[in-house]
């Protein structure tokens, strides 16, 4: 990112072609990332939000409609659901079943129900959603399938049509250690058929600097979702940390991810007075570990703990954890050590 903010400070866009380079490199890299091999489903958007509000503004919604939601979920993924109401729409926030969140959301699938919107991974607990249990049950009901990844790209691996989603977006800067300001959205073609274009403009093109074209129907690819300029330098911060996400492998990633926050669990459970909030089944877990304690608020604790340059997160009235798949295990132990000496 800084080769390329010196490079358009110093020449301008002298080297605009060598930036289209590496924009089509990212959109390989991004198809990969979702388990396809097909970049004209891959959108470059701002953020996770975009992604959502293309689909809720998008859609035909008719009177009468349903879309379903966790009631727990981040406002992202519940705002543009909420906000349809003014169009006829029913929001549905779905309270869930601690020992079975999908039994829950499937329960509330019916005949008015267009779309369910579900994050991946819980921004608070680290809750894993069993995504191809959900896609699943959308299949059956002709249920639309709408997954906001932000916790779980770069994070696990994900296979969009292993799960049967039809759009699943995420913002760049958690998981995938990249900037703020960019974001990926795939969606299924024949879903992304259904959405209408609210904002037209001249990027959306494969071809956006043919301005004497005749034919300005939006493109069938994703690209009809980039309405105007992209934002290169972001570009060329989240191509760059795609390239080392390959480099070592989504799925050693994840394992690796896991291991950090098994020695996490453990730890917590093992101190008194500390009540783990995020899931105990390995397979339930992401990266974020999180935990109350009983004789002191999260954020006396997140506090005390930045003071000590170990940082964390306040989320409610708990403390969350948030180790990458790099991040030693001597630190863990050291943050183990720190709150054991706090709570």
């Amino acid at each position: 990112m800084a080769a390329f903010v010196a490079d358009n400070a110093a020449h301008g866009a002298l080297h605009y072609s060598d930036w289209l380079a590496v924009e089509a490199r990212l959109r390989r890299r991004a198809a990969r990332l979702f388990g396809t091999d097909s970049d004209e489903d891959v959108a470059l958007v701002a953020n996770t939000s975009t992604g959502l509000n293309a689909v809720a503004s998008g859609l035909d919604w008719r009177p009468g409609d349903s879309v379903v939601f966790p009631a727990c979920d981040f406002p992202s993924n519940r705002l543009p659901w909420q906000h349809l109401e003014q169009r006829g729409v029913t929001p549905h926030a779905v309270p869930l079943d601690a020992a079975d969140p999908e039994r829950s959301l499937i329960a509330a699938l019916g005949p008015s129900t267009r779309l369910l919107a579900v994050s991946s991974v819980f921004y608070d607990t680290g809750l894993h959603l069993d995504l191809e249990r959900l896609g699943a049950a959308c299949a059956r009901h002709g249920v639309l399938f709408c997954v906001d990844a932000i916790q779980h790209l770069g994070a696990l691996p994900i296979e969009v049509k292993a799960i049967q989603a039809d759009f699943v977006v995420s913002g760049s800067h958690k998981w995938l250690m990249a900037p703020e300001g960019i974001g990926l959205f795939w969606s299924r073609p024949e879903a992304r058929a259904l959405l209408s274009v609210g904002s037209p403009g001249w990027r959306m093109y494969p071809d956006p600097f043919n301005f004497e074209r005749r034919d300005w129907s939006p493109p069938d690819s994703a690209r009809r979702f980039e309405p105007g300029t992209l934002n290169n330098a972001a570009i060329h911060g989240l191509d760059a940390a795609l390239g080392l996400l390959e480099e070592y492998g989504t799925a050693a990633i994840g394992q690796a991810l896991r291991e950090r926050s098994t020695c996490l669990t453990e730890g917590l459970l093992r101190l008194p007075g500390v009540e783990l909030i995020s899931p105990v089944r390995p397979d339930r877990r992401a990266g974020i570990v999180s935990f109350r304690a009983a004789s002191s608020d999260s954020e006396r604790i997140v506090n005390r703990l930045s003071e000590l340059d170990i940082h964390t997160a306040k989320r409610g009235r708990q403390v969350r954890l948030s180790p990458h798949f790099y991040t030693p295990f001597e630190q863990l132990e050291e943050a183990l050590a720190a709150i054991a000496g706090i709570v």
